[in-house]
């Protein structure tokens, strides 16, 4: 092996993300996301969704001590707030 190129047998393939109609990401296998966090700080929206509850939160206690407003939605529709993210992981 030269070292320039991977052997197409050693390549990772890459997946494309899912997204559906209504702005919720798929994971790999086109499962609906279970918990959407969405970050807004002046003029600018970020949002990220995630399996793991664990993960959503690590991310947006993160976001929000960065000064960010943040919002956790899960499935049911039931947002949660900073103050509030403990009652999620405890769920």
């Amino acid at each position: 092996m030269d070292g320039t190129k991977l052997p197409r047998s050693w390549r990772i393939a890459a997946k494309a993300r899912c997204h559906d109609g209504d702005g919720w990401q798929g994971n790999a296998r086109g499962c609906a996301l279970a918990y959407k966090m969405v970050a807004e700080r002046d003029n600018e929206k970020c949002s990220f969704a995630r399996e793991s509850r664990l993960l959503i939160v690590a991310k947006a206690k993160v976001w929000a001590s960065e000064g960010w407003q943040v919002v956790i939605t899960d499935q049911d529709g039931k947002s949660y707030t900073p103050t509030e993210f403990d009652q999620l992981l405890a769920a």
